[in-house]
């Protein structure tokens, strides 16, 4: 589709003046992508190796795993979701990283891979979750203090746990191409384990949070809202990248309407696969010519159609500052999430001097990626408030978050047991945390672009595994393109 360079200068000048501008020096993405791995360090679960480099941390746990965000329970739904993403980044964008930041981001890959297999390990059940989050959520204690229940969450067969199976075997998918050429071995593993999750996944339909035995314990933290029938999609296109087998297509190809594929809805994230289904599909579409699968492409054009606020179908809402905005709390998920797909599909279409219809405008590659530009920058200072979102980076972070081993003395330095209520005390200090999350950030700003360095406000001041996984990617990108055109 080709525009003339008047429409393209115009379509650009929009967007220019849609957003205030916020001045700032350029930023270092190479160092924030540097720490935006790091963070995951700081919620490692289990043994921690001798080269973990936050160095504040210690043991806790097991059997390894992420905690998923402040507190101490290990999520298999948001685990699983964050290990596609940090998965993803690698494969779309692993060749901008520096080497030695492309190995600690497979390293990253591997801590939640490793503990992905064990939740799989055995025939007919996943463990979908390690800790009681309504016990846990009452303490404010250090992950290597742990006291309380870590009660072991697990569905058997012919109990269903679609989303949980589906978002596994996509994981152990994306993270088999990811390994595919520097651990074949590894990579063999991960793709037979992430076949045995599909077909657990598909065979018994349901929604984990469905189960009575599991329901009190993930809702209403990570109960399925949306349904499982995208992670089954999201599961089997991840299973067809990796394999190239027919069967995974002629599912995707056979199930696309009645498992919901074109549900456009405007948003993706750990409970919501529809947008990056659709923008992972459209690359068969747009490089491979796999006409059968425009139905996917389709709902992915007009996803990127709501994001272009001079669109005719514009409904994303925008704070005054310019950042993506959906109610609920740890708003940068959005963010990141969106801008990483906007990215990822950008690229797909310039491959084929490809731009989208979105009726009175066309948008092309260009637009999507300065889109990105705007989230990423925000994130790391080019808001109202001047301040970076993201721990560590720039001098003006916030000092507050919400997280249970930043906020309490280290273990290293305070080697006494602190029980679960006699961490109040931390919890409502006015002190900044003692301990530096590199890396983390926050859920950030409400809908105003006002945000309160505050710990108990946790819809803005936590942090989560499912925020940054998508922004290793975004930052990848800008490490060599930091002016995309």
């Amino acid at each position: 589709m080709s525009l003339s360079f008047a429409h393209l200068l115009l379509v650009l000048s929009l967007l220019l003046t849609k957003f205030p501008s916020f001045t700032s020096s350029s930023h270092d993405y190479q160092d924030a992508l540097s720490k935006a791995i790091l963070f995951f360090e700081g919620q490692r679960s289990g043994a921690l190796p001798q080269d973990q480099r936050i160095n504040w941390r210690a043991n806790s746990g097991l059997t390894g795993g992420y905690y998923d965000a402040g507190d101490n329970v290990k999520f298999g739904f948001p685990m699983a979701f964050t290990t596609t993403l940090l998965s993803w980044s690698v494969i779309e964008f692993g060749d901008s990283m520096p080497p030695n930041e492309l190995r600690n981001a497979m390293v990253a890959i591997r801590w939640a891979t490793d503990y992905l297999l064990k939740t799989v390990s055995q025939p007919n059940r996943i463990f979908v979750q390690v800790g009681d989050p309504n016990i846990d959520h009452g303490c404010w204690e250090r992950p290597e203090d742990m006291d309380t229940a870590r009660t072991v969450y697990a569905v058997d067969a012919p109990n269903p746990a679609s989303d949980v199976a589906g978002e596994t075997a996509a994981a152990l998918a994306a993270s088999s191409i990811a390994f595919r050429s520097m651990d074949p071995g590894y990579s063999d593993t991960l793709l037979r384990n992430a076949i045995k999750a599909f077909q657990f996944a598909d065979s018994y339909r349901g929604a984990y949070s469905d189960n009575s035995n599991i329901k009190d314990g993930v809702c209403p933290f990570y109960c399925d809202f949306d349904g499982y029938q995208d992670e089954l999609l999201w599961g089997a296109a991840w299973l067809r990248k990796a394999t190239q087998d027919d069967t995974y297509l002629n599912y995707i190809e056979s199930n696309g309407q009645t498992l919901g594929a074109d549900e456009n809805i405007n948003e993706f994230g750990w409970d919501n696969k529809h947008a990056g289904l659709n923008v992972l599909v459209s690359k068969e579409v747009i490089e491979g010519n796999m006409y059968s699968l425009q139905s996917y492409k389709a709902s992915a054009d007009s996803f990127m159609c709501t994001l272009v606020p001079e669109s005719s179908s514009s409904h994303i809402e925008y704070t005054p500052g310019g950042l993506i905005y959906r109610p609920g709390g740890s708003n940068f998920q959005h963010a990141t999430s969106i801008a990483f797909i906007s990215l990822v599909y950008a690229n797909y279409l310039a491959r084929t001097s490809q731009a989208i219809n979105c009726g009175n405008i066309y948008v092309t590659p260009t637009t999507l990626r300065q889109q990105a530009k705007r989230q990423v920058d925000y994130i790391l200072g080019d808001n109202p408030k001047g301040i970076s979102y993201m721990v560590g980076y720039s001098d003006y972070y916030p000092q507050h978050i919400h997280h249970r081993g930043s906020s309490l003395p280290s273990i290293k330095y305070y080697p006494q047991f602190i029980a679960c209520k006699e961490g109040s005390i931390y919890f409502n200090s006015t002190n900044p945390n003692p301990n530096v999350l590199v890396g983390a950030v926050v859920g950030g700003p409400g809908e105003d672009d006002i945000y309160e360095d505050d710990r108990v406000d946790y819809k803005k001041s936590e942090p989560t595994t499912y925020i940054n996984a998508p922004l290793v990617g975004a930052l990848a990108y800008f490490v060599a393109n930091p002016n995309p055109s």
